[in-house]
């Protein structure tokens, strides 16, 4: 039989989770048949979506603005037609939360989305769900529903809090779960019984690095301009960067960071500018769509990320595919994808001084972004390509729902 299962995400399409919509479609194209259920609704307006995004907006089912009806009806038939295991479910749900006056109210809502989440597979005669960034909906349709459910773990949120993320409830309820490092897995197998680590499975996220060649040449023009890209939230350590950019500009080192995402951490960032008096030196531009953050990556010397925690940074990818020699933390995954010293140059969280050191390397020695730059693009065609990782979690649902091989299977079979 072919494969065929439902899709649940958090919110698509979305500027910070392009990757899944390209994975979904690639999986098409690989013959998976894929029916999409997004919590949210997409982050910008119709005319501000591309074609791809438009097409996959058209054919999703949306979860929360569904509408009364919907949910109303979702809970009815489910509770009529197997009162048990929707009440069950129920308690389950309340238990999971702990009864905490921050925590009841989310799995209240959780259980709310699952049963119309279940209620949608089931009218679609659905069997298998796969979830990203939507687990603890997925959890409670697993437990209401005669399905099956898979998971991608991408890190590090799952794993700060381990017990209130249930994690080792997912795990356990889940056919397989995707990590998608090394480092990811071995966090899950911290958290699941020795049992379920059969369950377990690495697959890492890829790109299309046709997308984000870059043809022309980089000569490191003053000022030399940086790039970051990611929401402005506090584990992407932009105050660290920004830190070092000001050390950077003391030096007298001309240097233009420009600092692509939007989050709560902006008012603060926009006040640590003021007292640097970076505003020349730092430029805040907000969310930008997916070809506009191509085009910088074209337009830029160097790439830099100063994460105090990370699963594997799509964005990472995308830069090293345009050719940017690029800087990063030596965290959790991130020295999966950039060996020290050969595809980048990796330093310390947390450690400005080092970082600003790395940056002046790059800065004064044009050899060095050079080699970087094509060693890095490398590395993604070989180990982070879109195609071949896709290929791979085709095959990965292929076998563990017990489906007819995908055509290439062979070749996804091998252990990432």
């Amino acid at each position: 039989m072919s494969v065929r299962l439902a899709y649940l995400v958090s919110r698509v399409p979305a500027v910070n989770h392009t990757y899944l919509l390209r994975e979904i479609r690639r999986l098409r194209e690989l013959g998976v048949q894929v029916s999409v259920a997004s919590l949210a609704p997409p982050d910008r307006p119709g005319e501000q979506l591309d074609a791809a995004e438009k097409e996959e907006a058209a054919a999703a089912f949306y979860v929360k603005p569904a509408g009364l009806f919907c949910y109303l009806r979702a809970h009815v038939l489910t509770f009529f037609q197997q009162p048990p295991r929707y009440l069950s479910t129920l308690l389950y749900a309340l238990r999971c939360s702990g009864f905490a006056p921050k925590e009841l109210p989310r799995w209240v809502f959780f259980f709310l989305q699952a049963m119309v989440v279940g209620h949608w597979m089931k009218r679609l005669q659905l069997t298998h769900l796969h979830c990203h960034y939507a687990s603890s909906v997925a959890l409670l349709v697993g437990r209401s529903f005669p399905i099956t459910v898979s998971h991608t773990m991408h890190g590090p949120a799952e794993f700060d809090n381990p017990a209130a993320f249930q994690l080792t409830e997912k795990i356990r309820g889940s056919r397989f779960v995707v990590a998608i490092s090394r480092y990811g897995r071995s966090q899950l197998m911290r958290y699941a019984s020795l049992e379920d680590w059969r369950k377990l499975e690495v697959c890492p996220l890829g790109v299309d690095p046709e997308r984000f060649h870059n043809p022309g040449n980089r000569n490191g023009g003053r000022p030399f301009h940086l790039l970051c890209v990611g929401q402005l939230v506090p584990q992407k350590g932009y105050p660290v960067l920004i830190d070092a950019i000001a050390r950077l500009v003391a030096s007298s080192c001309p240097v233009h960071l420009r600092i692509v995402g939007e989050g709560p951490l902006r008012p603060a960032l926009e006040e640590l500018i003021r007292r640097l008096a970076l505003h020349d030196s730092v430029s805040l531009l907000g969310k930008m769509n997916p070809d506009q953050v191509v085009q910088l990556y074209h337009h830029v010397d160097a790439f830099a990320m100063a994460s105090l925690a990370e699963g594997i940074p799509v964005v990472l990818m995308e830069a090293m595919a345009a050719g940017l020699p690029c800087v990063a933390t030596r965290i959790m995954g991130i020295p999966e994808l950039i060996e020290d010293g050969h595809s980048g140059l990796l330093v310390h969280a947390g450690d400005a001084a080092a970082l600003a050191d790395a940056l002046v390397q790059l800065i004064e020695n044009p050899e060095l972004r050079r080699r970087l730059g094509e060693t890095a693009q490398l590395r993604v065609r070989q180990e982070y390509n879109l195609r071949t990782n896709t290929q791979k979690l085709a095959a990965l649902f292929a076998r563990h729902l017990d489906a007819a091989p995908l055509p290439g299977d062979e070749a996804g079979r091998t252990a990432p």
